[in-house]
């Protein structure tokens, strides 16, 4: 993102920003994309990665060549990339609140993963669930148009 970063700490003294590490799964797993493997062969290489959970929940969601979306895959998918995205950031000091910046590229799997839980969950009809990952994604200090802009 080309534009300045926002700063993430709280002037009332809220939690610091969590940064996932740059040796997280994620980084792994966008560079065997860039080097040519598919999506399908990295997550078996790189399960905990949360990048490529997503990554299947978005193309379930919206697949290429006018295939029908698949939103129960898509949930699946998205559900398991959120669940390694909040181990990770548990293991990163995360508690649950405090801000999980867009701009660091080890979180944006994560984040990813949580709007497409989203739109998955309005899909077959969790219009709760959907609202709660919006609001997560607004905990986290950032959006969903934010996130979606990674795609």
């Amino acid at each position: 993102m080309s534009h300045n970063a926002p700063t993430h700490r709280s002037l009332l003294g809220g939690p610091e920003p969590v940064l996932l590490p740059p040796d997280h799964p994620d980084v792994a797993a966008a560079a065997a994309l860039a080097a040519g493997t598919s999506v399908r062969d990295a997550v078996g290489r790189a399960p905990a990665s949360s990048y490529l959970w997503a990554l299947l929940a978005e193309e379930a969601l919206a697949p290429a060549g006018g295939a029908a979306p698949d939103p129960v895959a898509a949930y699946a998918y998205a559900r398991t990339g959120y669940h390694r995205g909040l181990d990770a950031l548990r293991r990163a000091g995360w508690r649950g609140q405090g801000p999980v910046p867009v701009e660091h590229v080890p979180n944006q799997g994560f984040l990813r993963a949580v709007l497409a839980l989203s739109e998955a969950a309005a899909a077959i009809g969790e219009a709760d669930e959907a609202q709660r990952c919006v609001q997560l994604l607004v905990d986290s200090g950032t959006t969903a148009d934010a996130v979606a802009a990674l795609r």
